[in-house]
C-alpha cells in the first residue's frame, strides 16, 4: 500500500491494481494535463493537473464501493476503470477535444487502444482484469460503469470539489461524503437514497454555478479558441499527425505551436496571455437559429467573409458557437416514497437552472485589439445578430470592459 497526500481529500490509500498501474506511462503523463485547460489564465491557482484528479476519483471510488458492499474483482476492475478514466484526455483536457475527434473519432473516454497493450494491458491482465472490460467502464458502460462514467459518478464528484478547491471559487464545494455514502443501486441503475432529493440538488446547484464561473468564463473561453485554431492550423500545415497530437501534453502543444512558423503566433500570444479580445458577445436571442446549428465547415466560412467585410487577416477573426446548454444531473435518480424518480421530475429548481443557463450563453466573435471594433461591426452584418441584444466591441466602458480587464 501507498499513501498520498492530496489538497481534497486528505490521504489516499494505493493498493493493488491502482498501486501497480500509478507509475505506468499512459498514468503519468497525466502530470503534465492540466485540469482545467486555458482557465489557469483567469485563475492562477488552477495549476491542478489529470494525474491528481485520477487519484481523487480513485479514492471516492473506493469509498463508494465500500459502502455499496462490492469486493472482488468487479472492485478491482471499478478501481482500475476510475484511476484510468482520463488517460484518453489530449493536451489541455477538453479544449482540443473536438478538433481531435474530428480526425481520429475518438474522444477522451474511447480508451480501447490505449489500455490494450503494453505495461497497463499486462498489469491489468497480471490481477486478473480483461483490458476491454475496464475501457468499458471507462466509457460507462454496464451497471458498475455508472460509478465512473454517469450522473452521479464519482468523477464529477471530485472536480467539482477539486477545481472550487484549485481556483479558490465557492460555488463547486459539495458534500461528496454524503453522495457516496448515500449511493444504491435499484433494478441496475445508480440513485441516491431516500431523503437525498436536496443532495441532488447541491450537485445539480454547484455544477450550474461553476460553468460561467469557471468552465466557460469568457477569458477561457477566448483562449480556448485560439488553441483550438493553432492546433487546427499545426495539423493542417505541418507533419504533427492527429494520433501524435491526441498523445502529446500541455507542454509539447505548446512548444510545438512556438517552433511551427504557421503556428508561431498562436503559440506567443497563449504563452504571454497577449489574448485575442471579445469584437461580439451576443446572446441567444440575438443570433440567427441556423447559426445556432452551423458546423466546422460553416462557421470557417462566415469566419472568412467577416475576415473580408473587416479587411483582416482570416487568421484573426474567430467564431466561437457554444453547444445549447444541458444539466445532464437533472436525469440523476432518486428515491422518493418509495419509487425510484428523475431528479427533473421532483426538484423545483431544475427548471430555473435551465432558464439560468440559456440566459448566460454568448457567441462570441474575438479579434486583436486594434482590430476588435471594425470585426464587430462587420460580425454584426454578416452574421444578422440582433444588436440590441449583443455587446460589440465599440462599447468600451461600464462592467464589460471593467472585467475584460481585469480577468
Amino acid at each position: 500500500m501507498k499513501t498520498i497526500k492530496d489538497s481534497v481529500h486528505d490521504y489516499i490509500e494505493v493498493e493493488g491494481v491502482a498501486l501497480d498501474l500509478l507509475d505506468t506511462a499512459p498514468l503519468q503523463r497525466l502530470r503534465h494535463i492540466s485540469q482545467l485547460g486555458t482557465v489557469t489564465l483567469v485563475y492562477p491557482s488552477a495549476n491542478h493537473t489529470r494525474f491528481e484528479h485520477s487519484l481523487g476519483v480513485y479514492h471516492l471510488a473506493s469509498r463508494a464501493l465500500s459502502h455499496l458492499g462490492i469486493e472482488g474483482q468487479q472492485a478491482e476492475r471499478v478501481r482500475a476503470a476510475a484511476l484510468l478514466h482520463d488517460v484518453g484526455h489530449g493536451p489541455y483536457s477538453h479544449n482540443v477535444e473536438d478538433l481531435i475527434h474530428r480526425h481520429t473519432g475518438k474522444y477522451h473516454d474511447e480508451v480501447h487502444d490505449l489500455l490494450g497493450g503494453g505495461a497497463v494491458a499486462r498489469i491489468l491482465s497480471e490481477h486478473g482484469l480483461n483490458p476491454d472490460r475496464v475501457a468499458d467502464m471507462v466509457a460507462g458502460e454496464g451497471e458498475l460503469g455508472q460509478l465512473v462514467s454517469g450522473e452521479l459518478d464519482v468523477d464529477r464528484m471530485d472536480y467539482l470539489a477539486r477545481d472550487a478547491h484549485h481556483t479558490g471559487v465557492p460555488y463547486g464545494t459539495i458534500d461528496h461524503g454524503r453522495l457516496v455514502r448515500e449511493l444504491r443501486f435499484v433494478d441496475g441503475d445508480l440513485v441516491l437514497a431516500a431523503g437525498n432529493v436536496q443532495t441532488a440538488e447541491s450537485l445539480l446547484l454547484a455544477r450550474a454555478l461553476m460553468t460561467p464561473t469557471v468552465y466557460n468564463h469568457h477569458v477561457a473561453r477566448i483562449a480556448k479558441a485560439m488553441l483550438r485554431r493553432g492546433a487546427e492550423r499545426l495539423l493542417a500545415e505541418t507533419a504533427v499527425d492527429p494520433e501524435r497530437l491526441r498523445r502529446m501534453d500541455d507542454k509539447d502543444l505548446l512548444v510545438a505551436l512556438r517552433s511551427n512558423d504557421a503556428t508561431e503566433g498562436y503559440g506567443e500570444r497563449l504563452s504571454y496571455r497577449d489574448l485575442f479580445k471579445r469584437a461580439v458577445w451576443a446572446e441567444m436571442d440575438a443570433v440567427p437559429d441556423d447559426l445556432l446549428d452551423a458546423d466546422h465547415d460553416e462557421i470557417r466560412r462566415l469566419e472568412d467573409d467577416i475576415a473580408t467585410e473587416a479587411d483582416i487577416d482570416p487568421g484573426h477573426v474567430i467564431l466561437d458557437v457554444p453547444e445549447k446548454p444541458e444539466l445532464k444531473e437533472t436525469s440523476s435518480r432518486v428515491i422518493v416514497g418509495g419509487e425510484v424518480r428523475r431528479l427533473e421530475e421532483q426538484s423545483t429548481l431544475v427548471q430555473a437552472l435551465r432558464a439560468a443557463q440559456y440566459d448566460q450563453w454568448r457567441l462570441g466573435v474575438y479579434a486583436p485589439r486594434d482590430a476588435q471594433d471594425r470585426v464587430g461591426d462587420a460580425a454584426v452584418r454578416v452574421l444578422g445578430l440582433d444588436v440590441e441584444e449583443t455587446l460589440v466591441s465599440d462599447v468600451r466602458s461600464g462592467i464589460h470592459a471593467t472585467l475584460d480587464e481585469f480577468q
